[in-house]
């Protein structure tokens, strides 16, 4: 039976193969159009790259006119227009689904603590996300689509993990297509979430709570705690403890300071209880971690 939403629109599900990696890719071709089709959304995450321009998508009631080098990140749940015939014929590229419970395995990464992919691990905005890929790095994003396709295909030996290893490749392309997290944010018209990360950024090495964000941005503690979970799927203290933990791993990885020091610069006062949430986000201690050469 298919599922729906709230309002009715119809859910698509994730066909899970047997014996297979729970990852499918497509190349779809520049100047072919698409066939009209009704709101629908997923359970699963979509990753799109756009080759070439042309067309548009409308997710979350938003449309969006494609250019050369568009990424867009649709998330399950998000509701989804595939095209929108008035704006002429879609250009080529690249499409990844994947279930999200994939990315909840493995070791952690930087790009899983960035606020635009937060979602691929924390649940749905109400809008997708676009970022779009610089000239220069465009021939390397096809690359990856089409080294990730000829591992499905071919299914050599080890070819489960090089799969999963090109999917986030890819996904850390997306995150660092998105540095900037505050200009990121204030284009995606979230000027909230732009000055909640941009307190954040600018105090995390300090003694910082969600009263004194919500006493910077100028709205109640409560306002602020609703919109973040909402439109990240974490609450502000979990972005603080992210933020915190990404500072951490880059002086253990580009220092010799002692652990304490590095607890110091990230905002803990006591080096005690850094090591202990270090450990619940990474599974193992701070010295560890740069012992082991993760960092």
């Amino acid at each position: 039976m298919l599922r729906r939403l709230s309002d009715g629109t119809p859910v698509v599900s994730y066909e899970v193969r047997p014996g297979l990696p729970a990852v499918s890719v497509t190349r779809f071709e520049a100047g072919v159009r698409a066939p009209e089709k009704s709101s629908h959304a997923h359970d699963f995450v979509v990753l799109c790259f756009f080759e070439d321009g042309g067309g548009s998508v409308r997710t979350g009631g938003q449309p969006h006119l494609i250019a050369p080098g568009d990424v867009c990140v649709v998330t399950p749940g998000q509701v989804v227009s595939a095209h929108d015939h008035d704006s002429g014929d879609s250009g080529g590229g690249w499409l990844v689904f994947f279930p999200p419970e994939v990315l909840r395995t493995g070791a952690a990464g930087e790009w899983r603590s960035h606020p635009l992919l937060s979602r691929f691990v924390n649940g749905a905005t109400e809008t997708a996300q676009w970022l779009n890929v610089p000239e220069e790095g465009r021939y390397t994003w096809s690359q990856r689509f089409q080294s990730l396709e000829r591992e499905l295909k071919e299914r050599r030996d080890g070819y489960r993990d090089a799969v999963l290893a090109h999917l986030t490749l890819l996904l850390v392309d997306t995150a660092r297509l998105g540095e900037n997290v505050v200009r990121d944010l204030q284009t995606k018209n979230e000027p909230l979430l732009a000055a909640v990360f941009a307190h954040i950024e600018d105090h995390y090495a300090e003694p910082l709570a969600l009263t004194d964000i919500a006493r910077a941005v100028g709205l109640t503690p409560g306002h602020v705690t609703t919109t973040v979970k909402n439109k990240t799927g974490r609450t502000v203290g979990e972005w603080i403890v992210q933020r915190r933990m990404a500072a951490a791993r880059r002086l253990l990885a580009d220092t010799v300071i002692p652990i304490e020091e590095v607890a110091r610069h990230t905002g803990f006062t006591d080096p005690g209880y850094f090591t202990r949430i270090f450990r619940r986000n990474h599974g193992t201690t701070p010295l560890n971690w740069r012992r082991s050469g993760n960092a």
